[in-house]
């Protein structure tokens, strides 16, 4: 980046620094936090649509709803997450690319499973094989997205399903007497109440969701961990133009105050979104704030 960067050898102190710190691969590495905030922002309200349809599905009258509704829950909060990160991410590629296969290739003879290989047409192979490198980037950063979604989206449910039976029987039972069908009673009544009973459990989720980004690495997504363990081993001269010695301390303590300063903001957020939504409510805490204002 910088003129005097020519020649790294001739290099001391803080210009040698200033050059190993705007390399290709550095700027890769700082690329990749923002690679997390955009997962943590596109996850995060799309767990939570998940997680709303899972626990309006588990309280459904219709049968078969409800019980969809809760194996969902069940099933998926019962699996560990890295199991269910390797398995899954592999099952919904395959399925893809098994649904895109009996379209574009219905004419194919040979089997696609042959031992422990998943052979499709050259086709339906996703993303293709000529595609541009940000092609598979951004196939591969979906497919994190909607695994980390679905997983996630299994603990909101539970979480939402908890707060809707929060929220007292008698107001619902009012909006009733008032007229309400149980269709706007649901909308105006139960859903804006039900937030500050799942807020609590909401925030925890939404922490573990930070703290599980790390699994991007193990989805083939060159996140910050990824970046750190590659530039923080051991280099010789030999490989790199920047040689040094064991430095992974040094990144992963830097992505320690990334996650420290993440949370520390995000306890801050929802402390206020708590403030926010009790007012008015028949909790604790909106009874602190009635009490205030007298």
């Amino acid at each position: 980046m910088f003129s005097y960067c020519t020649d790294p050898s001739t290099l001391e102190g803080l210009t040698w620094l200033s050059c190993y710190l705007t390399t290709g691969k550095h700027m890769a590495f700082y690329q990749s936090f923002g690679t997390v905030m955009v997962l943590l922002a596109i996850t995060a309200p799309v767990a939570l649509a998940f997680g709303f349809a899972g626990a309006t599905a588990a309280r459904s009258r219709f049968l078969p709803l409800s019980i969809l509704g809760k194996l969902y829950t069940a099933i998926v909060r019962g699996v560990p997450d890295i199991a269910f990160f390797m398995f899954f991410v592999i099952a919904l590629d395959q399925a893809f690319e098994y649904l895109r296969h009996k379209v574009k290739c219905p004419d194919w003879s040979e089997p696609i499973r042959q031992g422990s290989d998943f052979v499709v047409c050259s086709q339906a192979k996703l993303p293709l094989s000529d595609s541009p490198q940000w092609v598979h980037e951004t196939y591969g950063f979906s497919l994190a997205v909607l695994t980390f979604a679905i997983v996630f989206g299994a603990f909101a449910a539970n979480v939402l399903f908890g707060a809707m039976k929060a929220v007292p029987r008698a107001q619902l039972e009012t909006a009733e007497a008032y007229g309400m069908s149980p269709r706007q009673s649901f909308w105006r009544v139960l859903v804006p109440q039900m937030w500050i009973y799942a807020l609590p459990g909401l925030s925890n989720l939404w922490m573990i969701l930070v703290k599980a980004t790390p699994l991007l690495f193990l989805l083939g997504v060159e996140d910050i961990v990824y970046w750190a363990r590659e530039l923080g081993a051991t280099k010789t001269a030999k490989f790199t133009q920047y040689p040094h010695g064991n430095w992974m301390a040094y990144y992963f303590f830097g992505l320690l105050v990334f996650y420290l300063m993440l949370t520390s903001i995000s306890e801050r957020v929802f402390k206020r979104l708590t403030i926010r939504l009790s007012h008015g409510q028949a909790t604790a805490a909106g009874e602190a704030q009635r009490k205030a204002a007298q």
